[in-house]
């Protein structure tokens, strides 16, 4: 839990990621009072993903994205950081008891920094404060060796003289998408170079064009575009017979055929 700058002032707020590991602790002693421990099943953070437009509404979303780097990959990936009502409303989804639970947790909070500090409590919160300055220098550090990784990957990719039968350019994909789902250019470039899940290029390409100068072009599997899309595709929810959101795209957009699970 943190305090951030948030619609005018200074305020409690969780993350998703603190939500979804709140959540799951309720939820492992409650199994675990009622003696079905083993019955218990962790919520997944992309489900709650999923799960907030459906909750909260997809317009107002914007102000609460924020972004969390993955430890082991360095990689940078969308979460939400929600104020006491936002986290609240998404506790009550799963439970009135969750609610009440994270109500109670954030009000407690809230009364916490009321209260002036003693100098043991400034002591370790200065401590918390490095703590958390050092771990986030780290995941910087992370996601920047993991761009530098990827550019690396890039450098070493494969460069053929003309496109493999099996491979297709961006201008190909997005003629494609159009076609079967009516995505818009830049979503197709969001899936392909931005989405978590975005499938890897298959290599490159020279251009045989005399005024391309000997430019290159990026190409991808197949397969692998027509997976990456299904499942983008899958987890968008329609908000109209023509538009739809997804978890992780920012704002609505046009989507005229879903694809079956």
């Amino acid at each position: 839990m943190t305090i951030a700058k948030f619609q005018g002032g200074d305020a409690v707020t969780m993350t998703s990621l603190e939500l979804v590991d709140f959540i799951n602790q309720h939820r492992k002693q409650q199994s675990e009072q009622a003696g079905l421990a083993d019955a218990f099943t962790a919520l997944r953070h992309d489900h709650f993903m999923e799960k907030v437009p459906k909750v909260l509404g997809s317009e107002g979303l914007p102000k609460f994205r924020d972004t969390y780097h993955n430890a082991q990959n360095g990689q940078g990936y969308p979460c939400y950081r929600f104020p006491k009502r936002e986290s609240c409303l998404m506790a009550m989804s799963y439970s009135y008891d969750l609610q009440a639970a994270v109500f109670d947790y954030m009000t407690d909070l809230e009364q916490k920094l009321a209260k002036p500090m003693t100098q043991a409590q400034l002591i370790a919160a200065s401590a918390n404060l490095m703590v958390d300055m050092e771990r986030r220098q780290t995941q910087t550090e992370q996601a920047v060796a993991g761009i530098e990784r990827r550019v690396h990957d890039l450098s070493q990719t494969t460069v053929w003289d003309h496109c493999p039968q099996n491979c297709q350019s961006l201008t190909r994909i997005k003629e494609t998408m159009l076609a079967r789902h009516g995505l818009s250019g830049a979503v197709v470039d969001y899936v392909l170079k931005v989405w978590p899940n975005q499938p890897n290029p298959a290599g490159m390409v020279r251009n045989g064009h005399e005024e391309a100068l000997g430019s290159q072009y990026l190409v991808w599997s197949k397969s692998h575009v027509t997976a990456a899309f299904h499942r983008f595709v899958s987890e968008s929810t329609m908000v109209t017979a023509t538009q739809a959101t997804h978890p992780y795209f920012e704002g609505r957009f046009r989507l005229v055929q879903k694809a079956l699970p």
